[in-house]
């Protein structure tokens, strides 16, 4: 188990209650996904800065590969009782 670092904080009663609504969950919780989200946002930062800039290694056909995700509804079987 990671190592747990017991903190005080003092949040607004009002912004902690949206959270705490947003997340279902108690204060703690709440406190870790909102710290989460913040570590996972400073990773992606680089990863927006790449956009448009990653070369494929071979070109892509990209009407032929749509052609292979084109979705065919099944008929729905007629019943028996018409």
């Amino acid at each position: 188990m990671a190592q747990v670092r017991k903190i005080t904080a003092h949040i607004p009663e009002e912004l902690l209650r949206c959270a705490q609504g947003a997340t279902g969950d108690g204060i703690t919780a709440t406190v870790r996904l909102g710290l989460e989200v913040l570590a996972a946002g400073d990773a992606y930062e680089p990863l927006l800065g790449m956009r448009g800039k990653f070369k494929l290694g071979r070109e892509v056909d990209l009407d032929a590969w749509r052609e292979g995700r084109t979705r065919s509804w099944p008929t729905p079987a007629r019943s028996s009782l018409a």
